[in-house]
């Protein structure tokens, strides 16, 4: 198995590498090249990830990376990093993907049209402002390959950077996602 995180906005963060060292992942795929950004605020990371990568070009950084390991890939990806996953699922050159998790990816509403190719769960948090994250997680669970549920946090509750990190949510779904590597 090959497990591939696949990096928020913030990119590649010494917290995201102990993550990726607790889950034994293999890679770490981010919009950056791997440089750690150390961005301040939220804020000035997205401004930063709107003005320099973007979905699109991401969702190509992620496809390169993944296109030499073999079979039986295992993406995990964070907010813009799952949105990535879910761009890249429906295109028919990507046939290493055995898998895909995808935590709180809010620009998959804009691309609600896709059926995946690869089995996906998406786990979205309770609430997002910018729209009615129920609906959204009713719609696409209704998809081939796809099961979809909302949680009790908010988005960004994995990422210590985050306004919404969340100890115990973070403590809780690394077990989980532990025991489903297993």
């Amino acid at each position: 198995m090959n497990l591939v995180l696949v990096s928020d906005i913030f990119g590649k963060t010494p917290a995201l590498v102990t993550l990726a060292k607790k889950l034994n992942a293999n890679m770490i795929v981010d919009p950056y090249s791997g440089v750690d950004m150390a961005f301040n605020s939220e804020q000035q990371a997205y401004e930063y990830f709107i003005q320099h990568s973007g979905l699109e070009n991401y969702e190509s950084i992620l496809h390169e990376a993944i296109k030499p390991l073999a079979n039986n890939v295992i993406l995990i990806g964070f907010s813009v990093g799952a949105s990535a996953i879910w761009s890249m699922s429906a295109k028919s050159s990507v046939k290493t993907s055995a898998k895909g998790i995808c935590f709180y990816g809010s620009q998959i509403r804009h691309h609600t049209e896709l059926n995946p190719a690869f089995e996906i769960e998406l786990i979205f948090p309770h609430y997002e402002q910018h729209f009615d994250v129920k609906a959204l997680q009713a719609k696409l669970a209704t998809k081939p390959n796809v099961s979809a549920k909302c949680i009790d946090y908010l988005h960004g509750f994995m990422n210590p950077h985050s306004n919404n990190f969340n100890q115990r949510a973070y403590d809780e779904t690394l077990a989980v996602l532990s025991n489903k590597l297993m």
